[in-house]
């Protein structure tokens, strides 16, 4: 099958959001903050270090120590993040069948390549990733749809024959505008009480073993 299957990697493929929680809960702990439990990040695990010292310090990028508690924050999480961190049940298998049955597939996330590549890499992904682009890869990151758009011009797939799966509104928002279908990974960081059917996605997989009835139903379709 001559198509091509991009995924979110925060949330979609990989369950990151413990080494995520661990590095907010070590700085919490400096600051003499009880630690939280995973709940309370799991739903901002998809926002980056914006999302979680939200979450965790209740910092926004307003805040004056934002920028040096961002950049702990990436410190912490860099010497810790292959801890805890794995795929999602089933998605190994995923990606097997899909090389299996000639798709081709890749990864387009916003974490930045210096904390995606060596994941991908600590994770097994990397011999079979036709392509990881980071959030800084290009000059901007999701939901813009240049980093998608650069995923399918490096391994020579037209728009209209990709599908980008991804557990938030901007990765939606990112495939809409790439001219990609688009697929909800409701198993991930959405968070339980959001209205996905507005997100306006082709589809949306309440857990990973839907996801390939729905790539299958996309490409035939």
């Amino acid at each position: 099958m001559n198509k091509l299957v991009l995924f979110d990697f925060d949330g979609t493929l990989a369950d990151t959001a413990p080494d995520l929680g661990a590095a907010i809960n070590v700085l919490r702990a400096r600051r003499g903050l009880p630690e939280l439990p995973l709940e309370k990040y799991r739903s901002y695990a998809s926002h980056g270090a914006r999302g979680l010292l939200k979450a965790g310090l209740g910092m926004d990028p307003d805040h004056p120590e934002y920028d040096t508690a961002r950049d702990e924050f990436l410190t912490e999480y860099e010497q810790g993040m292959t801890h805890r961190t794995t795929l999602f049940p089933g998605i190994k298998e995923l990606l097997a069948g899909l090389r299996e049955n000639g798709y081709t597939w890749g990864i387009v996330t916003n974490k930045v390549e210096y904390l995606a590549v060596p994941l991908v890499v600590h994770l097994g992904l990397y011999r079979h990733c036709a392509i990881t682009v980071g959030g800084d890869t290009t000059p901007h990151p999701k939901p813009h749809p240049a980093p998608l758009l650069h995923a399918a011009e490096k391994t020579g797939f037209a728009p209209q024959d990709a599908i980008y799966i991804g557990d938030d509104q901007r990765d939606i928002v990112a495939g809409r505008a790439a001219g990609m279908a688009t697929v909800v990974a409701a198993y991930g960081y959405c968070g339980a009480d959001t209205t996905l059917h507005a997100w306006e996605a082709t589809a949306i997989a309440r857990q990973p073993e839907n996801l390939w009835g729905l790539i299958e139903d996309w490409a035939r379709g």
